[in-house]
């Protein structure tokens, strides 16, 4: 089963935002799309980082009830809620 292609772009762009903005110790396509990114190497202060690259990249805004380290764990994840945020 693949998916859309509309969601293989929101994961690739999620992995090119990553690889920018991360500053994880590994490559951003070394990583699944659901490893842990904080076991990854991600920190919280890089997470914000990583949250306001998100924003511009897809032209979206956070909510609050987003801001937690669930929506931010796994390119999974947060390809999620990047998909959730564009379709609303």
């Amino acid at each position: 089963m693949s998916m859309p292609v509309q969601e293989q772009d929101i994961e690739q762009t999620v992995r090119e935002v990553l690889a920018a903005h991360g500053r994880l110790p590994v490559s951003a396509d070394q990583i699944s799309a659901s490893d842990d990114l904080y076991r990854a190497g991600l920190t919280s202060h890089a997470s914000v980082g990583l949250m306001l690259a998100l924003e511009d990249a897809f032209d979206i805004e956070f909510p609050d009830r987003m801001l937690t380290r669930s929506v931010f764990e796994s390119v999974s994840s947060i390809a999620a809620a990047v998909s959730e945020l564009l379709a609303a």
